[in-house]
């Protein structure tokens, strides 16, 4: 049995979405489906709280008759005064464009401003995969999330360093296999 995180599609709007509650638009839900298709019979679903995500989850877990959880520790990060702004945006303020550059190489030591803490974002996501990784333990699970969420899963999964959080990708509607969390790693301790 496995974890597996499926995030979001596209919304219509771009840029930092973290707090925002965007719903999917068409070509969102066509990316959801086809990243969904791609994985086992799932036996449950878990979803962040935010529309682009639940409103997906609550449609799959109705049609197919599963168990869902909507749990809000798999809420995106919070990227406080960069909520709504794409990256061009803020690559044109030279302050902003600054921070920006500080966040993508580091972003544990220069979190976006009046934003969530990275520490306290990976220590949300260890606090909800614990149960989570229990339960799913026994059922192939399906947690649908976005992609700051799954990026932390995957550095957590593999053991890697918190300075590698930005590398990969993880595009809209694309479906993660989450390893187990190394044995002497605060989340695989139930």
């Amino acid at each position: 049995m496995a974890l597996y995180a499926l995030r979001h599609g596209a919304t219509p709007t771009q840029g930092f979405r973290g707090r925002l509650d965007d719903e999917l638009t068409p070509e969102g839900w066509t990316q959801m489906h086809a990243g969904f298709q791609q994985g086992p019979r799932w036996q449950q679903i878990v979803s962040s709280p935010l529309k682009r995500c639940r409103q997906f989850a609550e449609q799959m877990a109705r049609e197919l008759n599963l168990p869902l959880a909507i749990d809000p520790d798999w809420r995106e990060l919070d990227f406080g005064h960069w909520e709504g702004r794409t990256a061009s945006e803020l690559l044109a303020d030279p302050l902003e464009a600054d921070a920006l550059s500080r966040f993508w190489q580091d972003p544990y030591q220069h979190p976006p401003r009046g934003g969530e803490a990275l520490l306290h974002f990976e220590q949300r996501i260890v606090r909800a995969w614990q149960p989570l990784a229990v339960s799913s333990a026994n059922q192939d699970t399906l947690l649908i999330s976005h992609g700051g969420v799954i990026r932390q899963l995957l550095r957590l999964g593999q053991n890697r360093p918190r300075s590698e959080l930005m590398n990969g990708d993880v595009g809209h509607g694309s479906l993660h296999l989450i390893a187990p969390f190394p044995g002497d790693h605060p989340c695989a301790k139930p």
